[in-house]
């Protein structure tokens, strides 16, 4: 549950951070009757993403066992690809986004409320899809049980209350600090799910070394507490080829320390938090807009 609880919860705020910058916009510049639109876009990108998640599981069921490993190796390799994409680009563009966001409401209100639920859905739609790229090796790695798709619903729930707390002034939260280490622990976790991809690629007989064991715990319980924690958390079995390994290391050790840099901004940048969240507060008659930490 921990790895699509966290997949969940980190995507989900991104989302609920969007669209609280979407409505700040509409609420500021009196297009209020514009966000009957942007919430149509909103669903119709929640309904694509749940689609599209459909059509991966449904169709990688009903493919021949090689097949099926071929699908789930290219996809967990695509996925950690996105996923890794989009760390590094909130790392750094986290400063820019609400103005990038805001030009691009400003050009779809002028349009009407058509453009106003495409960029909607544009908007959360890419953050929906790549939840479901990323979900699905996830779920193929843990294998079956309600425990995955439960993680995912409760990190996303998670997700969408702290964004309509933020955006109502009720809470405040260092997005800086959060994004941080949900970012590290995302390329943990998109290690592991490198590594599941490799080991199904070699079970279809596309890579080698499928015989070639980095370890065999005789004993390993793969059940256990530990065993639980160990495969939740770092993709780790009983078993593991040497050519999983090494993808494991070669992906975890550059990546981590690009993005645990430093990164040199000039200038000062507005919080998009800060922004949804004073928005909220505004909309309460005598109340003082609120803050929150910075994003950069």
């Amino acid at each position: 549950m921990f790895q699509t609880f966290l997949t969940g919860l980190r995507e989900g705020l991104e989302a609920a951070l969007v669209v609280g910058i979407l409505v700040t916009f509409l609420v500021r510049g009196g297009h209020r009757d514009r966000i009957p639109a942007l919430w149509l876009g909103v669903a119709v990108a929640v309904s694509a993403s749940l689609g599209f998640g459909a059509v991966i599981h449904f169709t990688s069921a009903n493919m021949s066992f090689e097949a099926q490993e071929a699908f789930g190796g290219t996809l967990s390799i695509v996925a950690v690809g996105f996923v890794t994409w989009m760390v590094f680009w909130m790392r750094k563009a986290s400063h820019t986004i609400k103005g990038t966001l805001d030009d691009k409401m400003s050009a779809a209100v002028a349009l009407g409320p058509i453009a106003v639920a495409l960029a909607a859905l544009l908007a959360v739609g890419r953050e929906g899809l790549e939840t479901a790229l990323f979900l699905y090796p996830t779920f193929q790695a843990q294998g079956a049980g309600a425990g995955p798709a439960l993680g995912a619903l409760l990190g996303i729930c998670t997700a969408v209350t702290i964004g309509w707390l933020i955006y109502r002034g009720a809470v405040r939260m260092n997005l800086a600090v959060f994004f941080k280490v949900t970012g590290a622990a995302l390329i943990v976790i998109a290690s592991g799910v490198l590594a599941y991809g490799v080991h199904d690629l070699q079970e279809a007989g596309i890579l080698p070394g499928l015989n070639n064991l980095a370890w065999n715990l005789q004993g390993y319980d793969a059940t256990s507490w530990y065993g639980t924690l160990m495969k939740g958390i770092f993709n780790f079995g009983p078993q593991m080829t040497v050519l999983e390994v090494l993808t494991y290391l070669a992906y975890l050790v550059p990546t981590m320390v690009l993005f645990l840099r430093p990164v040199q901004r000039s200038g000062t940048a507005a919080d998009p938090g800060a922004e949804i969240q004073a928005s909220g507060a505004a909309e309460r008659p005598g109340a003082e807009p609120a803050g929150v930490s910075a994003v950069v």
